[in-house]
């Protein structure tokens, strides 16, 4: 093989390897990394705290959309403190779920969320298909799914046939914004555009895993 060749195959490798979409994805691996060391956080924090840090978690996605509606970026530090704080409050439904179908439960709800999340990653990554039209679909999905949980507060919790239909339906819409995302991602994005990339996608991970989980938890009550 001549100089000339090696050069072509090398330029040809730097063309397929989209650099900010592995970027993208080694980034959100280690905000799962960092949610799951917020869960063990969690085992060491006062109740009365659960509520005050959800507050928290809720302003920072509130202030996250509004910076994005301003045209600017979040940065890592933004993102990272964020996953923290979901998983130390994410820990409760763990430790929950743990205790209504023992630990199995949640590792076999996490091992799940983690193979769809990649099979819908890779499937919307390599497939020729765009997946832009579900945008509509998944933004009246989010607010039929919030109307649904709402009513379950009100009609005595989440369990039953109305616990399992929103169970199921979360995970039916979490496994959409995946695909919608990664279709938007995978053509590359802006270096400052990343962190908000990552959020995006672990907030379609957690709820996945969290509807997972609830869907598993009604399942295995059931039997």
């Amino acid at each position: 093989m001549n100089l000339e060749q090696q050069q072509s195959l090398s330029g040809e490798h730097q063309s397929t390897y989209n650099a900010p979409f592995h970027k993208l994805l080694r980034m959100f691996t280690l905000s799962i990394l960092i949610s799951f060391i917020g869960s063990f956080v969690g085992m060491f924090i006062p109740p009365a705290l659960f509520l005050p840090l959800i507050i928290v978690e809720l302003v920072m996605l509130v202030a996250a959309f509004f910076i994005r509606r301003k045209g600017k970026s979040i940065g890592y530090g933004f993102v990272f403190t964020f996953c923290l704080i979901s998983g130390i409050t994410v820990f409760p439904s763990i430790s929950y779920y743990t205790s209504v179908g023992g630990p199995s439960l949640v590792t076999t709800a996490f091992l799940l969320t983690g193979i769809i999340f990649g099979g819908l990653t890779a499937y919307a990554y390599y497939s020729k298909r765009d997946f832009s039209f579900l945008g509509g679909f998944l933004t009246v999905g989010i607010l039929v799914l919030i109307g649904f949980s709402l009513i379950g507060l009100f009609v005595g919790g989440f369990g039953g046939t109305l616990g399992l239909m929103i169970a199921a339906f979360g995970v039916i819409i979490f496994s959409g914004f995946i695909l919608y995302d990664i279709s938007q991602y995978k053509h590359g994005l802006p270096d400052e555009a990343i962190p908000l990339a990552v959020l995006n996608l672990y907030l379609n991970f957690i709820n996945l895993f969290l509807y997972l989980l609830r869907l598993l938890g009604i399942l295995s009550s059931d039997d």
